[in-house]
């Protein structure tokens, strides 16, 4: 047994990592590979949410670790890797960008590990996290006033005297008549654009329209919703 060890200590040549570096580097990997996909599962907002990208994180990070490994220090190798690797086709799409940065996050937390730079990969690792998190606690970035889409449907045509306009202004920055369907007889259909002042208002909004006589149906739907979709 100590013999198949000494085997695997020395490895393929003088510039190979010893097993026990290996096995380090892969165990390394696996735990920060976890810790990202728990502080993306954390910090996850939207709709796209999906079981299988956060375990992908897990697995991409040890892959890369081991993959670093595998070239070392010989250039013939990676060469021929990224011969091997340029055959496989990836089909999957990631449709949100943040997505994209966990990614690459994962990437070079593996390389981290694979080169035995340790050091780095903790530290980037607790690094890239407090940012992930700063970023979702604080909303970084959030839009307000929320741009969103107003659809009316009301029993007829809405003249001068209505009081739609004056709702709309209470509540938003500023509204556009985006569409109108008027048939002249029977029900009609406005589409606004808005910029709302408050979105915890919305349900203010609303029962307000409602309260209208003339309007028979309605939907508003935020513009930021529309995009995660």
């Amino acid at each position: 047994m100590s013999e198949l060890w000494s085997l695997l200590e020395s490895g393929g040549g003088p510039n190979t990592a010893s097993a026990t570096d290996i096995l380090i580097s892969l165990l390394l990997a696996f735990v920060l590979g976890q810790a990202l996909a728990w502080v993306y599962y954390a910090t996850h907002s939207g709709l796209s949410y999906s079981r299988n990208f956060v375990q992908a994180l897990v697995l991409i990070t040890v892959v890369i670790a081991m993959v670093m490994a595998v070239i070392a220090h010989s250039l013939v190798t990676a060469v021929g890797l990224m011969g091997a690797l340029a055959i496989i086709r990836f089909r999957n799409i990631l449709k949100d960008t943040r997505d994209i940065a966990f990614v690459f996050c994962a990437l070079a937390i593996g390389m981290a590990c694979g080169s035995l730079r340790f050091a780095v990969a903790i530290v980037g690792t607790l690094v890239l996290s407090v940012i992930a998190i700063y970023l979702h606690r604080f909303g970084f970035g959030a839009h307000t006033p929320h741009n969103a889409f107003l659809r009316l449907r009301t029993a007829g045509p809405v003249g001068d005297g209505e009081t739609i306009p004056d709702i709309l202004g209470r509540y938003c920055r500023h509204w556009v008549l985006a569409a109108a369907n008027e048939p002249g007889e029977g029900p009609s259909e406005y589409t606004f654009h808005l910029q709302l002042n408050d979105m915890r208002r919305n349900p203010e909004l609303i029962e307000a329209l409602q309260t209208q006589d003339l309007i028979t149906d309605l939907d508003l739907t935020l513009q930021e919703q529309l995009l995660e979709i």
